[in-house]
């Protein structure tokens, strides 16, 4: 059974986003969770970013990739080549279009795609190319400590 719980008003929601030290991130889990398994990233983009200026594209980008890496670096040294673009760090991308990226998930459907990602690498290997998944590739690796 999946049980969902409403405790936290929008107002909060975009208090915390406006805050310098709030990262970005998701606990969804598989496949008949919650709809921030597959919405929290594109909701914050185009809901909280793009639709009511609560934070400016590049702050969410970078609460999203940036912050949580620094997070988790120290604990696990692999973090320090995930959320930046610069040679030697893994090629993990999101391609979206800022003018149209939207959550789609719902709590009937939360694994539905979002509108407006192009495509997305994982170790410089394509898993939705074009807007569509890839399938048959899993470039993704464990970070350990």
């Amino acid at each position: 059974a999946v049980v969902v719980f409403f405790l936290i008003p929008d107002s909060i929601v975009r208090l915390a986003l406006g805050d310098s030290l709030v990262m970005v991130a998701s606990d969804g889990i598989s496949p008949h969770g919650h709809p921030r398994l597959a919405g929290t990233h594109a909701r914050v983009l185009g809901r909280y970013a793009r639709d009511s200026s609560v934070l400016s594209l590049m702050d969410a980008v970078r609460k999203m990739t940036l912050m949580p890496a620094q997070r988790l670096e120290r604990a696990a040294p692999a973090m320090r080549a995930k959320g930046r673009l610069q040679v030697g760090a893994d090629a993990d991308l999101t391609v979206f279009d800022p003018a149209t990226v939207f959550d789609r998930a719902t709590y009937e459907h939360p694994a539905q795609f979002s509108q407006g990602i192009i495509h997305v690498l994982v170790n410089g290997t394509f898993v939705v190319r074009n807007g569509a998944s890839v399938g048959g590739v899993y470039p993704g690796r464990a970070i350990r400590r």
